[in-house]
């Protein structure tokens, strides 16, 4: 099985809505939502109510007199159920 799930996405926005049952992750570029669901169930053992898969576009950077580029992600917001629950350890 290919690896769908890359990491889970913390930030302060995440956090919020991890208070509302919906967790983010960070996803490989090819992954759907019916992989990423698939994955959700076996690594965590909760059945997802919905899935929503969002593209964070690459970005231009200058830093210190060099242009570069940052990588830009693809995520996934995970809908559960109220009752169940992914812990982060």
């Amino acid at each position: 099985m290919k690896t769908t799930i890359l990491k889970p996405h913390i930030t302060e926005k995440a956090g919020v809505l991890s208070d509302k049952n919906v967790y983010t992750f960070q996803i490989s570029k090819t992954a759907t939502k019916k992989d990423v669901a698939a994955a959700i169930k076996e690594l965590y053992k909760v059945t997802p109510v919905k899935v929503s898969v969002a593209t964070k576009p690459a970005q231009k950077v200058f830093s210190r007199g060099k242009a570069g580029v940052k990588s830009g992600i693809k995520k996934a917001y995970v809908y559960l159920k109220k009752g169940d629950k992914i812990e982060f350890v």
